[in-house]
Order: structure tokens, then C-alpha cells, then sequence
């Protein structure tokens, strides 16, 4: 009796443990297959294709580390998910780790990007081959010349920082398995340092603003790959003891990577980019500059320093101006030409 006792006790304690640590997969309703997905973010501002602007900064001269201009990583990622049968499934989470349930199936693919963005439009979002980021219009009336030079193109803001990573083909889980997977999140907007470098007449400038013509219009995130389209971007400048700065986010080139990357005179006589400064005197009178910068573009494709110097304001430009009574050409709609359009 005492012998049976002992095994009844042994057989409960087996059917104890055995519910504890396992279960029925048709019997199961919290045991699903997930990944442990670990998120590692590229910091970078700008690519090397060449220039080696990393090794070679001279923070004195530019006035701020290189480091500086890397981009943070935002606070939350969207996580879609592509069957093979062509539907999308989009969860969310954090910027650093998660655990996220998926299905056993194979042929799911996985597309990642930031959604934490105010000058991003989301285009094509249903079709992983076609999604993109492209930039938010903005108007300026006062760029005729770079109008001109890039007939037809739009005018945009400067696009926020934006991330993507693409998983082609997301390994097979097995119910109540849970698989570690480690992505990599790069950046898809790189930063230009433009720099207007005056030898006179810097002390008459008040305000000032650009314009950089012949940049990619958006960028597709399962690649990287920046449309054919250009677009003007428009953005603000800050005064400085040399004359005017200003650091600029694009996409980069049109057409990256294309046959032409490597041969920097093909490429640079291929597309005009332009750039443009407009700076607001201390008597009101507004003067313009615009500038040939294909051939520094087409050593940096995706973000780097552009300089133009030489340029000058001659003391009798900034000589107070004659009130007329009437309206001054030169100062209508400098503080209202910017205007962001709803999209």
C-alpha cells in the first residue's frame, strides 16, 4: 500500500510539472512564435565617398565636432510585416528591443522605419517595392534663377530624419519558439554644412535664407534609393563671423546609386544643382547670390560640406534707402513667402 501510494504521488507530480512547463500546441492560446527583435541604429550624417571629412574635420575651423551632426534614434519604429499572400500586417514598437508575435509561415518580409517624423510623406505604403519618404511643399516666390535652372521641379522643406531597415525573408519560428533577430536601422537623409563665406560686407547682413536646387525628391525605404525626381529645397540660414551657414537635410542625388557614381565630370555636367542665398540688409534692401555647386555635389551624394566664397556686399548697397511712401519691391513678403501647403 505504502509502494502505491508513492507512485500515485510520483504520477501527480509529473502531470504537475508537465502543465506547468509545456502545453498542447491546439490546446495553447499564449505560447505563440515571436521574434526578439534587438534594434541597432547607423548614427551617420553623411557618407564617404571619398572626401573623408570624418578623419579630415578641423573643429576649430567649423566651429562644432563632427559628431555633433549625427542624428539621435527616434523613440518608436513601425514594424510591417508582408505576407506571401500579399497582406500587410503593422505593429509598433519601442526603439531599442522588442518581443513581437508573428506567424509560422513562411515568405514574410519585414519593413522598419520611424513614424515620429512632421516634414515626411509617406507614399505607396501598401507595396514594399514602392515605399517612400518624400519631403512636405513649401513655396518661396523670390528664386527665379534656380527656378529657372530646375524648370518644372517642386520646392519642399528639408525632410526630418528618417530610418528604415528591410528584412527580405524573415526565418521560419516554430510555435512557442521565440528567435532572436538583431536589425539595423540606417539612416535615409544625410545633412549638407553649407557655408557662404563673405570677404566683405558681412556686418550688413540681418537675416538670410537659401535655396539648393537639383536634390532628390524622395527616397524609397526598402533600399535607400533615391527617385529620378529633383525637387528645390528651402531652407533658413544662421549669421555667423564669416557670413552665413546653414545645415541642410536631403535625401541626396537623384538616382542613387546609378551608372554614373565613380565618374564625377559625367555626373556633374549630367544635372544642374544649384544653390541659392538671399540675405536681408540692415536698410532693407534684400541681395541674392546663386551659385554652379555641381561639381561638390557630385563628390558628396549623400550629405557633406559645401563651401562658396568670395562673395561680397559692397558698403554703399547697405546706405539707407529713400522713403517713398510707397511699396518696396525689395522687402514685399520676405517674412511671408515661406509658406508650408498641406498636403
Amino acid at each position: 500500500m505504502k509502494l502505491s501510494r508513492i507512485l500515485l504521488y510520483a504520477f501527480l507530480m509529473t502531470l504537475v510539472s508537465d502543465t506547468l512547463t509545456s502545453c498542447r500546441d491546439e490546446l495553447c492560446y499564449n505560447h505563440y512564435p515571436s521574434l526578439d527583435v534587438n534594434l541597432v541604429w547607423e548614427q551617420e550624417w553623411e557618407r564617404n565617398y571619398g572626401m573623408d571629412l570624418q578623419s579630415e574635420w578641423d573643429a576649430s575651423h567649423y566651429g562644432f565636432e563632427y559628431a555633433s551632426l549625427r542624428p539621435t534614434h527616434p523613440e518608436w519604429v513601425n514594424f510591417v510585416r508582408f505576407s506571401a499572400d500579399g497582406s500587410r500586417h503593422e505593429t509598433y514598437m519601442q526603439h531599442d528591443k522588442e518581443n513581437i508575435i508573428i506567424d509560422t509561415g513562411e515568405g514574410q518580409s519585414l519593413l522598419l522605419y520611424n513614424g515620429d517624423t512632421e516634414y515626411i510623406v509617406l507614399e505607396d505604403m501598401a507595396s514594399v517595392a514602392n515605399a517612400r519618404a518624400t519631403s512636405t511643399a513649401r513655396a518661396r516666390s523670390s528664386i527665379s534663377y534656380v527656378m529657372a535652372q530646375h524648370p518644372g521641379l517642386s520646392t519642399t522643406n528639408p525632410p526630418d530624419v528618417i530610418y528604415s531597415a528591410y528584412v527580405d525573408e524573415v526565418p521560419y519560428v516554430e510555435s512557442h519558439t521565440v528567435r532572436p533577430m538583431t536589425i539595423k536601422m540606417q539612416p535615409l537623409v544625410f545633412t549638407y554644412v553649407i557655408r557662404y563665406e563673405f570677404e566683405h560686407g558681412k556686418e550688413h547682413i540681418k537675416l538670410a535664407r537659401g535655396a539648393l536646387g537639383g536634390m532628390a525628391e524622395s527616397v524609397f525605404l526598402r533600399d535607400s534609393r533615391t527617385s529620378d525626381q529633383a525637387t528645390i529645397i528651402l531652407f533658413d540660414c544662421a549669421t555667423t563671423d564669416y557670413g552665413c551657414e546653414a545645415h541642410v537635410r536631403s535625401f541626396g542625388i537623384p538616382g542613387f546609386p546609378d551608372d554614373y557614381f565613380g565618374r564625377g565630370d559625367e555626373r556633374a555636367a549630367s544635372r544642374p544643382y544649384t544653390l541659392n542665398l538671399e540675405v536681408l540688409l540692415t536698410n532693407g534692401k534684400v541681395v541674392e547670390f546663386n551659385f554652379d555647386v555641381a561639381d561638390q555635389i557630385a563628390r558628396q551624394p549623400k550629405g557633406g560640406v559645401i563651401v562658396v566664397d568670395g562673395l561680397r556686399i559692397e558698403d554703399e548697397q547697405n546706405e539707407p534707402q529713400e522713403s517713398t511712401g510707397g511699396f518696396d519691391v525689395d522687402l514685399s513678403g520676405w517674412n511671408n513667402v515661406d509658406i508650408d501647403l498641406p498636403i
